[in-house]
């Protein structure tokens, strides 16, 4: 099941499974994305409705926070960077070599950490616009480096 949502960074198709968010896909959409099942529109399931409330509160900066259930599918690697960029706060970054630190592992696994942070089918919930290049440059985003730009913006303006 699928709802879509409008968002400063363009309109947020959100899919959920079971009773959890299993993706958030940037516009334009495709058809079907691997391994995404979709279903039927379900504006009103909770979940999605809480979804929808969730991001706007996060939109309108008066949420810092998720508090969603999530089902991402990925590999173990993947999963356990996803939960690293889960703890990068609101408002701050983390480079690809802290994230592979934070995992025990060396900076030589910047590039796997880069595409399994590519592969996060659960962007701004799981905030993968958060991680940056060592040298502090944007790099790419799957939703496009200007919608990490709005939302790092996003995220700065609200702290002051």
């Amino acid at each position: 099941m699928w709802t879509v949502m409008p968002s400063p960074i363009g309109d947020l198709r959100i899919v959920a499974s079971d009773d959890a968010i299993v993706a958030i896909d940037f516009s334009p959409f495709h058809s079907r994305p691997e391994g995404r099942p979709l279903g039927e529109r379900a504006d009103d399931h909770p979940v999605l409705a809480e979804a929808v409330r969730q991001l706007t509160a996060y939109f309108a900066r008066e949420r810092r926070e998720f508090d969603l259930p999530l089902a991402p599918q990925g590999s173990d690697f993947q999963r356990r960077v996803w939960e690293q960029l889960a703890r990068i706060p609101y408002g701050e970054t983390a480079s690809y070599g802290q994230i592979a630190g934070r995992l025990g592992m060396t900076n030589a696994a910047s590039r796997a950490v880069g595409l399994a942070n590519g592969r996060n089918p659960i962007p701004i919930v799981v905030p993968c616009h958060r991680v940056i290049g060592a040298n502090g440059t944007l790099t790419g985003y799957a939703g496009g480096l200007e919608r990490k730009q709005v939302l790092l913006e996003l995220e700065q303006d609200a702290l002051f």
